[in-house]
């Protein structure tokens, strides 16, 4: 007879999954202070079996970015705990707002406008922002967006927005479809990532460059963070997945 734990794998595979992971490779959008990708063929077919060689920085395709990723002596990616990387999910969309003002940030008043609509933010939830940013992946020079004055213009979360959902909705983690936490405004105005080093600072992760938030419900869907155990990691690309209710 299927126990208890089988027929919940029956119940989840009977409902639609959405892969929120971009195929990436060495053309591949990335931060600007990292190389492309290398990826390498060490023995072909010819040799008896197929093997590559690949090199690319931690934070490299749709990736995940432990609190040692900016905060001295916090958990290395293989600490994260394994219960962390399955989450409730909650997406917030402001794909409409980002895609008339690429310099978006989103504010708490975002976030409130939010929870009139769809209720409280509930604690321990992933929080993802949709911006639909993801859709101009992989083109390189869309995804940085740049104006002739060399500024970004990419859309982004707010500091006090970050500080309200983890402060007094108590979320667990938070994804997004760019390179980075704060929007390229805040960025440039603060001359650092506040809202990253902040995520960070509070002992949880984030997943950076994820897609197909469209394809997701506003809540009740659950995402899974699927990635590798490399030693003392600072991040690593992840495979990131939602089930839909």
């Amino acid at each position: 007879m299927a126990n208890e734990l089988l027929q919940a794998l029956q119940l989840l595979k009977s409902k639609q999954w959405v892969d929120l992971t971009h195929t990436f490779g060495p053309n591949s959008p990335h931060f600007f202070m990292f190389e492309d990708a290398k990826f390498e063929t060490l023995f072909s077919h010819d040799d008896g079996f197929f093997a590559q060689q690949f090199t690319f920085s931690g934070q490299y395709g749709t990736h995940i970015d432990p609190p040692i990723h900016f905060v001295r002596d916090r958990r290395y990616l293989e600490e994260l705990e394994l219960k962390e990387l399955v989450l409730p999910l909650i997406v917030i969309d402001k794909s409409q707002e980002a895609a008339s003002n690429h310099d978006f940030t989103l504010t708490v008043q975002d976030i409130l406008d939010f929870e009139t609509q769809h209720g409280e933010i509930e604690a321990g939830t992933f929080v993802a922002l949709r911006t639909d940013w993801s859709k101009r992946w992989p083109d390189k020079e869309a995804f940085n967006n740049t104006d002739e004055l060399g500024h970004n213009h990419i859309p982004g979360w707010g500091l006090e927005a970050l500080q309200f959902l983890f402060k007094e909705r108590k979320i667990s983690a938070i994804g997004h479809e760019t390179f980075d936490t704060d929007s390229a405004a805040d960025f440039r105005k603060n001359g650092k990532l506040n809202g990253e080093y902040f995520v960070l600072e509070q002992d949880t992760y984030q997943i950076e460059l994820m897609t197909n938030l469209d394809k997701l419900p506003t809540k009740g869907a659950i995402i899974f963070n699927i990635v590798p155990k490399p030693e003392k990691a600072s991040g690593f690309p992840v495979r990131s997945f939602a089930i839909l209710p």
